[in-house]
């Protein structure tokens, strides 16, 4: 909305979108999700609902974008300048300046001046907040058609955003602001009661998502899955011998960095204290977050933590072997022909 009072003080995503929150996007897919839900039949059924926000644009309809105040969000972790902060990689350089210059998350349509780039931040929680109600919506709608308690509810995100951290606005290449993404599980009874409200603080990967569901609906899991049924947090256990690390990878061989093709990749092993960032063909980091939660010093090439950076390098080399292509690894070719072998 051009000329909105308080913008010119506030920031430019201050300003409303021009259509209300009952025109929006998020209340597109809630209309539609309501309206599959309330369909004739008493079958089993599965629904994915994909939200847009509160991707880009960072656009809010009234009154989500004058929920929260620039004054109260987070202060930013980042280093004192954009200049300073490339200092810490080659790639992180690169995104920088991709990110200040060109593309959808420039300076000339995000401001990177401190009361821009915190209003833009409660801009962010008014979209969050709008999501939040219209998914309140979709459970009140399943309470009211008796669904609810045979209904099982994922709620999980692709990525996060950076909104400042390390002179970000999109997504970051390797902090966790970016990969650290909410999953919120609510099943029903069963033959174990679910523990209601837990919050849980292990690391958990988005391959846990299909291991998990086919565990709440007694399917078999197959041997082919890398990831680990999350069923035993729901009723208040912990699983045997569950990962003290969480993992991830990142392709950017588009990017243009002036690297081989296929070097253009880095790959992340993250506990309590470490987080290790290794790359194909450009130096490596490593951030103590005991020390640097807001990963800003890089200490991979600090010789009193030498130890320290091979020790997670062959943790990653481990990782990526026992992941590796087994699709075939339970099959045994006999007199019998082929036979499926159980996972021992």
């Amino acid at each position: 909305v051009e000329g909105y009072p308080g913008a010119e003080i506030r920031g430019k995503t201050y300003a409303p979108a021009l259509y209300s929150k009952e025109e929006s996007e998020t209340a597109f897919v809630t209309y539609n999700a309501e309206k599959f839900i309330r369909r004739p039949g008493a079958g089993p059924w599965f629904l994915h609902i994909s939200y847009l926000k509160p991707h880009r644009p960072y656009l809010a309809p009234e009154p989500y974008n004058r929920l929260y105040h620039p004054d109260d969000v987070p202060d930013f972790q980042r280093a004192s300048s954009p200049e300073e902060e490339a200092k810490q990689h080659p790639y992180l350089a690169y995104k920088l300046e991709r990110s200040l210059n060109r593309g959808y998350y420039s300076a000339s349509i995000y401001p990177r001046d401190e009361r821009s780039m915190r209003q833009l931040r409660a801009t962010y929680y008014g979209l969050i907040t709008e999501v939040d109600e219209n998914i309140g919506r979709i459970v009140a709608l399943l309470k009211e058609t008796g669904q609810y308690e045979n209904t099982v509810i994922v709620f999980t995100s692709d990525h996060g955003v950076q909104l400042g951290d390390h002179h970000l606005v999109g997504q970051g290449p390797y902090f966790d602001q970016t990969f650290h993404v909410p999953l919120i599980i609510r099943a029903p009874d069963g033959e174990r009661q679910q523990q209601r409200g837990r919050v849980v603080e292990a690391f958990t990967e988005n391959v846990d998502l299909l291991p998990t569901s086919l565990d709440i609906f007694g399917a078999d899991i197959p041997i082919q899955c890398d990831g680990r049924s999350l069923v035993s947090f729901l009723v208040g256990d912990t699983p045997e011998k569950f990962r003290t690390e969480v993992h991830w990878e990142v392709d950017f061989r588009y990017d243009g960095l002036g690297i081989g093709f296929d070097e253009s990749s880095l790959n992340v092993i993250r506990d309590e204290h470490y987080k290790y960032v290794y790359f194909a063909a450009m130096p490596d980091l490593l951030f103590d977050l005991k020390k640097d939660p807001g990963e800003l010093h890089n200490l991979a090439e600090d010789p009193t933590y030498r130890a320290v950076v091979l020790k997670y390098a062959q943790k990653l080399l481990s990782w990526r072997m026992v992941n590796d292509e087994h699709t075939l690894t339970h099959m045994l070719v006999g007199p019998k022909g082929v036979v499926e072998r159980p996972r021992c």
